[in-house]
């Protein structure tokens, strides 16, 4: 307890993501609002402590879904677009009447790929969630499902999660699912299977654990989730997975309870901008470097000089963000581009006082300044 109480005793600000296992009743097909109505009396209790909230919500498919009188989540991009914009507006109201029972006022905040990728986006996001926290209003934020197809095909709620840790400056994140924690190994194959507590370092093993989800309504399951948690820790903030169903869930993990598998973070905290270029933004290509450059960044901290980079796979412009890749395909770092991806293959592998001869003129001597790298290897 008194391990998990050093970072829970500093949260002032946390993050709250419902899967759709909770928020909805496959059997009795509804939106769960006893849940809802549970979950707004430990913000209430938060929000008394001087504890602002954001809520990360699953479920308007599931909601559409239901109200159309769907038996399954159709795989078409159109059909879930429509089932979004459906089930958001249910889902919605049931927040506001279950947390209007609390005395608190919720906000509804629809977020795409592009409002992280975009800095100013990013930065508008922020003060609007700044201004929220202000009037004590709770931001309930979902995906933005009815215009971001790449989030419905591929992304989660896990991801997001992180994301809006970050955006919102949050020193805890909380994923609320329909089980007890991460096991040691899968607790429906195995029902004697051993929770694992606390995590302190993350390693192969921990992803070895992880199971698919197999809830007919959602997308994310207990390896998005580590996904998710390795992220977290390597940028400097804890994390829980715990069941959302065990009475008073929150209050107890704030408590310092031994519920849940808490994530420690492996260290200090990362900066705003340093967690924007490693999470928040999709890179538009690949750097790979030698073995001497990868030693530079990992261990030195140095930048990027082209002399070190081998090959460049993509397409940018000076100024986008990229990959550095190892030479065996694992990515090392992510950075601010200082060439276009045509200009770097002409002077890959090349010294710094050889740019100009090649290209007539020079950005800069780092094909990516340390100032705008951040490190990814866990």
């Amino acid at each position: 307890m008194a391990e998990r109480m050093q970072y829970l005793s500093k949260a002032r600000k946390i993050v709250i993501k419902i899967g759709s296992s909770l928020l909805t009743d496959e059997k009795k097909r509804r939106i769960q609002r006893g849940f809802l109505r549970r979950l707004a009396a430990q913000v209430r209790h938060f929000q008394d402590q001087g504890i602002q909230t954001v809520i990360v919500t699953s479920g308007a498919i599931a909601a559409g879904l239901y109200e159309l009188g769907l038996a399954k989540r159709p795989v078409e991009i159109a059909k879930l677009q429509a089932l979004a914009a459906i089930g958001q507006s249910n889902l919605m109201h049931a927040y506001k009447a279950a947390f209007q029972g609390s005395r608190l006022k919720v906000a509804q905040i629809l977020l795409t790929g592009e409002d992280f990728s975009s800095r100013q986006r990013y930065g508008n996001a922020r003060n609007t969630l700044t201004e929220l926290f202000h009037h004590k209003i709770v931001p309930v934020i979902n995906e933005n499902d009815t215009v971001a197809v790449e989030e419905i095909k591929f992304g989660n709620n896990d991801t997001l999660g992180a994301l809006v840790t970050h955006l919102s400056e949050a020193d805890l994140l909380v994923l609320l699912t329909d089980t007890d924690g991460l096991f040691e190994e899968d607790p429906k194959l195995n029902p004697k299977a051993k929770l694992v507590l606390d995590v302190h370092e993350f390693s192969k093993d921990i992803e070895k654990t992880a199971t698919r989800a197999r809830s007919g309504v959602g997308t994310g399951g207990m390896a998005t989730k580590v996904q998710t948690a390795k992220s977290m820790m390597r940028s400097g903030i804890p994390m829980v997975i715990a069941n959302g169903k065990t009475r008073n869930v929150l209050e107890r993990i704030l408590a310092g309870d031994k519920i849940g598998t808490f994530f420690f973070p492996s260290e200090d905290r990362m900066a705003g901008r340093k967690k924007w270029l490693a999470w928040s933004v999709k890179p538009k290509g690949e750097v790979i470097v030698d073995g001497g450059a990868k030693s530079a960044i990992l261990e030195k901290n140095k930048s990027l000089l082209p002399t070190g980079i081998v090959k460049v796979s993509g397409h940018w412009v000076k100024g986008d963000i990229v990959k550095i890749v190892g030479q065996n395909g694992e990515e090392i770092a992510r950075g601010v581009i200082n060439y276009s991806s045509a200009d770097l293959d002409l002077i890959k592998g090349l010294k710094t006082t050889e740019i100009i001869s090649r290209l007539g003129s020079k950005s800069a001597d780092e094909a990516v300044h340390k100032d705008n790298l951040v490190k990814t290897e866990t």
